[in-house]
């Protein structure tokens, strides 16, 4: 059959023309891994494994100058801004912390902890495509959820986890959490979030006699639909129960096992790590791992209370990968017997994360401005690439093949 275009109307006519048009295809993607570099404000993109070779570079703070223009202009941010930059920015400005890529591989979502903000760079453009202003003065870490849609962000200034739509910012819901909210893990069914908060840590008050003014540090679980907290745990009963009360209940970095039957986590000024029955609600295991005896044994002199920040399990949940930060090391612990494998030196390594293909554990290597990879299986290192100033989050992204940098 003929259609004669000039019989209809313009509006039916481009509906016509749509239909007939065939769909351009989504771009392929590539998987690869972003490296935060916090006081640079740029993101290394790299391969995902193997030899972990550089891809390009993104800026993620392109507004800066609007940025600090608004934050000079305000005295409590500039206050805050200040606090930030001489306390957990160790005398430097935090401009990227956590990162994630939309499904579409074609923006990378960032947290700006001295920006107090969550934003969306375009991936082809390197402009920033939405901005959102968290409540309080800073952001720190974030989620993504499994199905990649939605990213959390917690808001440690204002005890608050803003949950995002990550393609347009629009915040779908938040909820309170602890004093000073930090990592966040969604459950792989994505129903629950649970966010663990930390307390103060920016006070020379690091004694444990004065663990009490560090605040309400509890993890919380929240129901992703409806955002309300459906349960809350404070560490500090089930430590004293494994008659561990010489430990902080302040929860940091943290990996469930594949089934989520455990939780393992490391807490404040802590050499070794914690497993968490969450069936049972009891702590199960407690792993001293081993102390670097040129680490200073002040506590003030600790990254922002931290003994060893950074965790991350093989995916068959075999092996454990700890960064201890301060004492200059990563090492492999064996799930079974808590045991550790070699001691790998590395500079400050603050992040452990899986590469794509799940053989290796990535740690950042913050004092050194490189990431190293270490074999599963091994305990050794495999590679080692250089990367901006101070690294710390590392994450798994996507973006399109053949993508280069702006």
């Amino acid at each position: 059959m003929t259609v004669h275009i000039g019989l209809f109307p313009a509006a039916l006519v481009s509906l016509l023309l749509a239909a007939s048009t065939p769909a351009a295809a989504a771009p392929a993607l590539q998987e690869v891994m972003f490296v935060g570099n916090n006081w640079e404000g740029t993101v290394d993109v790299i391969h995902s494994s193997g030899d972990f070779a550089k891809v390009g570079r993104l800026n993620v703070v392109p507004d800066k100058s609007q940025r600090l223009t608004e934050i000079y202009l305000n005295p409590i941010k500039l206050a805050y801004y200040l606090g930030i930059q001489q306390g957990p920015g160790e005398g430097h400005d935090q401009l990227v912390d956590d990162m994630y890529t939309t499904p579409a591989g074609d923006a990378l979502v960032a947290s700006r902890p001295s920006f107090a903000d969550v934003v969306s760079i375009d991936l082809g453009t390197g402009a920033v495509r939405w901005r959102f202003a968290v409540s309080g003065y800073r952001a720190d870490h974030m989620a993504v959820s499994p199905d990649g849609k939605t990213v959390a962000v917690s808001a440690s200034t204002s005890n608050t986890v803003h949950v995002l739509d990550i393609v347009t910012g629009r915040q779908l819901g938040s909820f309170t959490a602890g004093d000073k909210p930090h990592e966040n893990i969604f459950t792989k069914d994505g129903k629950y979030l649970w966010n663990m908060s930390i307390g103060e840590v920016n006070t020379s008050l690091d004694d444990p006699a004065w663990d009490w003014t560090k605040g309400d540090r509890h993890i919380t679980i929240a129901d992703t639909k409806t955002f309300q907290v459906v349960k809350t745990i404070d560490m500090r009963p089930r430590l004293d129960a494994f008659g561990r009360s010489d430990l902080s209940d302040a929860v940091r970095p943290a990996v469930f096992s594949p089934d989520e039957s455990k939780l393992y986590f490391q807490v404040s000024f802590f050499a070794g790590l914690v497993e968490y029955d969450v069936a049972t609600d009891k702590i199960t295991r407690v792993r001293e791992l081993p102390l670097n005896p040129a680490t200073s044994p002040d506590r003030t002199t600790w990254v922002n209370d931290s003994r060893h920040h950074g965790l991350s399990m093989s995916p068959d949940g075999t092996k454990l990968c700890v960064a201890g930060t301060m004492d200059d090391y990563a090492t492999v612990v064996d799930r079974a017997t808590l045991a550790p494998g070699p001691l790998v030196t590395a500079s400050k390594p603050y992040w452990a994360t899986v590469s794509g293909d799940g053989k290796d554990c990535v740690i950042s290597e913050s004092g050194a401005d490189q990431v190293s990879a270490i074999s599963f299986a091994t305990g050794q290192r495999v590679a080692t690439v250089a990367v901006g100033d101070h690294p710390q989050r590392v994450r798994i992204g996507h973006v399109p093949v053949g993508w280069t940098a702006p």
